[in-house]
C-alpha cells in the first residue's frame, strides 16, 4: 500500500500523525510542503473530493493574515492558487492512501483506515 503524508515537518498535528504512523509500522512517504511545494492538481482534486471547507485551513495564522481583498470571493479557484503560494494555507495534514483520503489527524480515521 502507498501512503503519502503532505504537510510542513514542525506542524504539530503532522508530527502526531507521524508518531502514530511509525508506531504502528505503517510506512509512508512524507511530501514536505515547504520543500517541495503544493501542486495545484492535486490540490484540486482534493477540493473535490473532500471539499474546500475542509481542505483550506481557515483557523491558521496564515489565513488571518491575508487580506480582505485576498479572502473577497473566495471560491475553489482563487483558494487554490492561494494555497499554492502559500501552503499553510492547507489543512495538515492530509494523507493520500489507496481507496482514500484523510483531511487532518483523527486517531479514530487513521486507526480505521489503517486498521
Amino acid at each position: 500500500m502507498t501512503i503519502t503524508l503532505y504537510g510542513i515537518p514542525n506542524c504539530d498535528t503532522v508530527k502526531k500523525a507521524r508518531v502514530w504512523l511509525d508506531g504502528r509500522g505503517v510506512g509512508y512517504i512524507f511530501h514536505d510542503y515547504k520543500k517541495l511545494g503544493a501542486d495545484p492538481v492535486r490540490l484540486a482534486a482534493w477540493v473535490d473530493q473532500a471539499g474546500l471547507d475542509k481542505v483550506l485551513n481557515r483557523a491558521g495564522t496564515t489565513f488571518r493574515k491575508l487580506s480582505d481583498e485576498q479572502k473577497a470571493g473566495l471560491d475553489a479557484a482563487k483558494a487554490i492558487a492561494l494555497m499554492v503560494e502559500q501552503p499553510s494555507l492547507i489543512k495538515r495534514p492530509i494523507v493520500e492512501y489507496p481507496g482514500g483520503l484523510l483531511v487532518g489527524f483523527k486517531e479514530t480515521e487513521f486507526g480505521a483506515a489503517f486498521a
